[in-house]
């Protein structure tokens, strides 16, 4: 009797090996990787050019990013476009994308609270992402919040301590240069406080520098 092919984990099975990123984002739907399909209304695969310099990696989609396919349609999408237009990135060159393609949360009457994705979330839809680095081979990668940096460098990161560094990755084409940042989530949660100013401008430099 032939040996048993072992399970592949997480997404593996969907992924098409090889796949540039229109292929990938084809397959994406039809992902069973982990329970959190069920409760989404859709995946949410990614937005920005696939030759691009710069990939922004987030946590998963929101609520409304959720509803409408698209990720960082949000506010803090807004803040994120607006933090890009200051650092004079073209968003030619960006590709947008998330850890976790569907949306966790909690029901709470009608509304829809973002809950965080566990690690095991993480893990299984690591081989989507590792298949979309792969695809458009970007020069920097921006780790936007501590979930992107574990989904990254595959270890617990501390943006407070580690933000704003160029850090690398061992990867099967040579290093990878990765900076971490803060969500643009947390900025907006200072939006109308003291604080704001200073958030924004330094989500700024940060994206600057990764341009750099």
């Amino acid at each position: 009797m032939p040996a048993r092919e072992p399970e592949r984990p997480g997404a593996q099975r969907w992924v098409p090996p090889e796949g540039d990123v229109e292929s990938l984002r084809s397959a994406a739907p039809g992902c069973r990787g982990c329970e959190l399909w069920a409760g989404a209304t859709q995946v949410v695969f990614s937005a920005g050019s696939p030759s691009a310099r710069l990939v922004l990696v987030g946590e998963q989609p929101g609520d409304r990013e959720d509803r409408e396919g698209r990720p960082f349609v949000g506010p803090a999408g807004r803040v994120l476009d607006d933090a890009l237009q200051v650092a004079g990135i073209d968003p030619a060159d960006v590709y947008l994308t998330n850890a976790v393609k569907h949306f966790r949360f909690d029901e709470r009457g009608n509304r829809r609270i973002h809950k965080k994705p566990g690690v095991v979330h993480i893990a299984a839809c690591l081989p989507w992402l590792a298949a979309e680095l792969g695809a458009v081979r970007p020069d920097v990668v921006v780790c936007l919040g501590a979930t992107a940096g574990r989904a990254v460098l595959g270890r617990t990161v501390r943006i407070t301590a580690e933000r704003g560094e160029v850090l690398t990755r061992p990867g099967p084409d040579g290093d990878l240069r990765v900076l971490l940042t803060t969500h643009p989530s947390a900025v907006v949660r200072l939006r109308g406080r003291p604080e704001f100013e200073a958030a924004f401008a330094a989500l700024v430099a940060d994206l600057r520098r990764a341009a750099g």
